[in-house]
């Protein structure tokens, strides 16, 4: 076993060396919720040890569009310009796909640069934490955005199942942002067994010894945290990996804290094991809440751990002691539906027909790619006659006739709805059977999409409008845009925009 300190985030009179602060936190959970009280009607037990209830995606929603979700957040209460943003670093144990990088359609999705640094880390639940260090380290004049997005499942029966929840964190880092690292260590041992995923399946599993897995992570946390200085004694929260309700605070007296303290850190009571971005979440938590020293301590079975000490403002961290330095914070955590049992396994594909062959409207991938800057940013044209928008920007101007003469304008992706209609169960395109089996009806409407100039008229288009009551949409009500699964052919899911009610 091996454990080590961070020199090269504080030096040796414990000055600070690392350039970048966090400058702002976005996170996102999907609406669905599955209570405990539904599982145990189904399955006579429920094995989430201090779950209430899980987060649970809709059928149109995977790790993917949930980064999206986190990140759009926080580049907003950053104030971060995609243009700034010259690192991505991502983490999730829970990819779309086994081999095919993400962060090329996240940036994508953001309208990040194409000269853009993208890694990606998986293959363990400390993935987050190892990304966000990762980007803290990174030496830059722009801006790095860290993203986790998860969502574990195991087998119908276990446990990893019955407290998986689903999740996304993004934090822009930027020279000047107001939380910084001051102190950081890992640790490393090995104990097999104690969580694993065996290659080509989607489920989580475990030997499940409970006193070995106890002491695995509890003597991972705390290894990694021992020697902090200061310690996390005087912490007022700590984010702390949770795979279920009760096993952080079974480690609260090795780390020298008590349980309010995790408990101000922590999201799995309300959204279950969000695996690679359970720290990121509950410092999502605990900044929205003012909290302004925070312990971050993340475990990845196999084992080992990384646990750092961040301060927010202050002298101490590089800040005017005379400011109330904040990091923004804007979080979309709230459940809006709550699931029967059978609902759930209906949404996440295990009672569905799956995507059916052929029958539907083709759009080769080659012509996807083509027109992937309308279906992931809302890229219109304005005509260089006569300056009206057209969206998709192709063909002859509606205003002037003037023919293929457009230039590039990404609209603001608001909107509003001049018609609408239900697709009731069977009237779906063969190309959107799966996602209606998953989640029901859905509304279709024609959307009117507003320029980024007051005076542009708008530019109509349809689209599949997000509710979980279809009879919610009425003509002139406000929507926004999102990123969504639109379908899957050929094995390969095109991601576009969809829309969202604005409340009103």
């Amino acid at each position: 076993m091996t454990a080590s300190r961070a020199d090269d985030v504080t030096g040796e009179a414990g000055e600070e060396t690392n350039r970048l602060g966090i400058a702002g936190v976005g996170a996102y959970a999907p609406g669905y919720r599955l209570t405990a009280e539904a599982v145990t009607e189904a399955w006579g037990q429920f094995q989430g040890a201090g779950i209430s209830e899980t987060a649970v995606p809709a059928g149109d929603e995977d790790t993917l569009t949930m980064a999206y979700e986190a990140a759009q957040r926080a580049l907003e209460v950053a104030d971060a310009e995609p243009g700034t943003i010259t690192h991505l670093l991502l983490g999730t144990t829970t990819p779309p796909y086994e081999e095919e990088a993400l962060g090329p359609r996240l940036a994508s999705f953001l309208g990040l640069t194409s000269s853009l640094e993208s890694r990606q880390f998986t293959g363990s639940t400390r993935v987050g934490a190892d990304a966000l260090r990762t980007g803290l380290e990174t030496t830059t004049d722009g801006a790095v955005l860290v993203v986790a997005s998860d969502a574990p499942r195991g087998a119908p029966s276990d446990e990893h199942e019955h407290a998986g929840g689903a999740g996304a964190a993004a934090l822009v880092l930027t020279p000047d942002g107001p939380g910084r690292i001051t102190d950081a260590g890992e640790f490393v041992d090995a104990v097999p067994g104690t969580r694993f995923r065996e290659a080509g399946s989607r489920e989580t599993t475990g030997l499940d010894i409970t006193q070995y897995d106890r002491d695995a992570y509890t003597d991972a946390v705390a290894s990694a945290a021992d020697g902090l200085a200061p310690s996390l004694e005087d912490v007022d929260a700590v984010c702390l990996q949770s795979p279920n309700g009760k096993l952080p605070y079974r480690a609260a007296g090795a780390l020298g804290v008590d349980a309010e303290r995790i408990q101000a850190g922590t999201t799995v009571h309300d959204l279950g094991d969000t695996g690679a971005t359970s720290t990121l979440l509950g410092l999502a938590k605990a900044l929205e809440a003012d909290h302004r020293s925070l312990g971050l301590v993340a475990y990845g079975s196999g084992g080992g751990a990384i646990a750092m000490r961040l301060e927010v403002g202050g002298s101490d961290v590089g800040g005017d002691p005379n400011t109330s330095d904040s990091v923004p914070v804007e979080t979309a955590l709230e459940g809006d539906r709550t699931l029967s049992y059978g609902e759930y396994l209906r949404i996440r594909g295990d009672v569905t027909p799956g995507e059916p062959d052929g029958g539907g409207a083709y759009v080769s991938v080659p012509s996807w790619k083509r027109t992937m800057a309308q279906r992931h940013r809302l890229v219109a044209g304005r005509c260089r006659e006569c300056g009206r928008l057209a969206f998709p920007p192709s063909g002859a101007c509606r205003e002037c006739g003037t023919l293929d003469e457009y230039d590039d304008v990404e609209l603001p992706g608001t909107g509003t709805v001049e018609a609408a209609t239900v697709i009731g169960q069977g009237g779906a395109p063969p190309e959107f059977v799966e996602q209606q089996a998953r989640d029901g009806a859905f509304v279709s409407a024609v959307v009117a999409l507003e320029g980024p100039e007051p005076d542009d008229e708008p530019v109509s288009t349809p689209t599949q409008v997000l509710t979980p009551d279809t009879d919610a949409v009425s003509v002139g009500d406000r929507v926004d845009a999102t990123i969504r699964r639109i379908y899957t052919q050929e094995g390969v899911t095109r991601y576009g925009f969809k829309m969202q009610l604005l409340e009103s």
